[in-house]
């Protein structure tokens, strides 16, 4: 069988006039910016990789591909660095990301095109740190949650504004269940509630997807999240209006009222409000570490600890990646522990036969 011949991008022999490199130049670009719509991503994140490639193309003066590693120094220690840690990051990131589509796809274009041995010019030395990212995200932990939520409940006795009260309460105490963010919650309608679907029961939310557009995805109504909303709109949702049988009424309403007088959905900000409220009182120790998205690690590392796999709460969470997931999860992760274990048995088993 005879082999498909794969013709290069640019003929040899070596480019020699300038408009031939920025020819080049420009072709590999347009290819990039093709193959990064062909992976899902937005036009305004394709637009602005493209625009940092260019600007650190317009500030060396040369082709990407000719970029040295102490070329990188330069410019991020020297031109950028005035710049907040978290731009440089992102700079770095798309540059990173663009190598490694000239890596792949075009590694030996470039050579016998240009005579360059193509090398990415970040490295670990020079690479910028967005202390943000750095982080390690420690969820809280459940005896915390469980008294986050215990204090909530104590409060709806007495509180001034029962209504909001409970709606925040039971909003949150979902995301500590099942994990929806935070947008899901003010998006869902009482009929995206679907009972009879499956063992528990399912939830339809409407999560992120490309382009900014929405994902729905059917999430199960596990882990107690069933009782709670068999709870919520047998119950307190009534507070808001008659509208619960509607099935695109919103399932936690807020008190502003729509022309009709029914209630408009809650937003992000209301729900965040309420939540920081409760836990500067119940919680004050953890104040700006228990958050919504917070909870939604709970979740994850929660589910995790009672056995659920990863591949399942990928799923429950709506991620794409797995790499995401294990973010979420690593709290509960065990497997440096059972290695140390297993090693130790090993050991002794060697020395007492």
């Amino acid at each position: 069988m005879a082999l498909a011949e794969v013709q290069p991008l640019r003929p040899y022999p070596l480019l020699q006039s300038a408009d031939e490199v920025a020819d080049f130049e420009q072709d590999l670009l347009s290819e990039f910016v093709l193959a990064r719509a062909a992976s899902g991503l937005a036009d305004g994140t394709i637009s602005g990789e493209v625009d940092i490639v260019v600007e650190i193309r317009n500030w060396f003066g040369r082709p990407v591909w000719e970029l040295e590693p102490r070329d990188l120094d330069r410019f991020f220690g020297e031109s950028q660095r005035h710049l907040a840690s978290a731009t440089k990051a992102r700079k770095a990131q798309a540059l990173a990301t663009y190598f490694d589509f000239l890596e792949v796809r075009h590694r030996a274009d470039i050579h016998a095109a240009t005579g360059v041995v193509l090398q990415c010019p970040i490295d670990e030395i020079n690479r910028p740190r967005d202390g943000a990212n750095m982080r390690v995200r420690i969820p809280p932990t459940a005896a915390e949650v469980e008294s986050l939520f215990a204090g909530w409940r104590s409060d709806l006795a007495a509180c001034r504004k029962y209504a909001p009260t409970v709606r925040n309460y039971a909003a949150f105490r979902l995301a500590s269940l099942i994990g929806p963010r935070i947008s899901e919650l003010c998006l869902l309608r009482t009929g995206d509630i679907h009972w009879g679907l499956g063992t528990f029961g399912k939830l339809l939310l409407q999560g992120k997807g490309s382009r900014g557009r929405k994902k729905e995805r059917l999430v199960p109504l596990i882990n107690g999240a069933r009782e709670l909303l068999d709870w919520w709109v047998s119950g307190p949702r009534w507070e808001f209006d008659d509208q619960v049988n509607d099935p695109e009424a919103p399932l936690f309403p807020s008190e502003r009222r729509a022309a009709d007088g029914a209630s408009r959905r809650v937003t992000s900000s209301a729900l965040r409000g309420g939540m920081a409220e409760v836990v500067g009182r119940h919680l004050p120790r953890l104040v700006g570490r228990v958050t919504p998205h917070a909870l939604r690690h709970f979740a994850a590392s929660d589910l995790y600890a009672q056995g659920m796999n990863v591949v399942a709460i990928q799923e429950l969470l709506g991620h794409k990646w797995i790499n995401t997931t294990m973010i979420y999860v690593h709290v509960n992760k065990t497997h440096v522990e059972d290695a140390w274990v297993s090693a130790g048995r090993r050991a002794t088993a060697r020395f007492t036969g």
